[in-house]
């Protein structure tokens, strides 16, 4: 099913430039991805403290991922292994068109977020 956007009519998928919302700074770094993921662009990470794999990021985690800190670049398929990927570490970005872990949403992972110079704002049609 396409998404429906009431001004622009439908949109299939999203491109990097529907996640930029701002000309905040954006650094950008390679991170290994944990085996079995499979991810979407601009899926919000976090990093697993044993061996510093990121995941999508689910509150009720309890390895170090529990805390959002990463976007993900681009689509990626880990499940035949780990392997690496582009990310985000700062950045402005439409908080709409983010995919959040279980528990997870814009406004409850925004504060965390904002402390690590990644900021979420909705980006509204022209």
């Amino acid at each position: 099913m396409a998404l429906r956007d009431p001004n622009f009519g439908n949109v299939d998928a999203f491109t990097q430039e529907d996640l930029i919302a701002g000309d905040f700074p954006r650094h950008t770094d390679t991170v290994i991805i944990a085996a079995g993921e499979t991810l979407t662009m601009g899926a919000v990470l976090g990093e697993v403290t044993a061996d510093n794999t990121f995941k999508l990021s689910l509150s009720a985690a309890i390895d170090g991922s529990e805390a959002p800190i990463a976007i993900l670049q681009n689509d990626v398929d880990a499940s035949g292994g780990a392997l690496k990927a582009a990310v985000w570490f700062t950045g402005c970005f439409n908080e709409d068109a983010l995919v959040f872990g279980t528990g997870h949403d814009k406004s409850t992972a925004k504060p965390g977020l904002r402390s690590r110079s990644i900021f979420l704002k909705p980006v509204v049609g022209a």
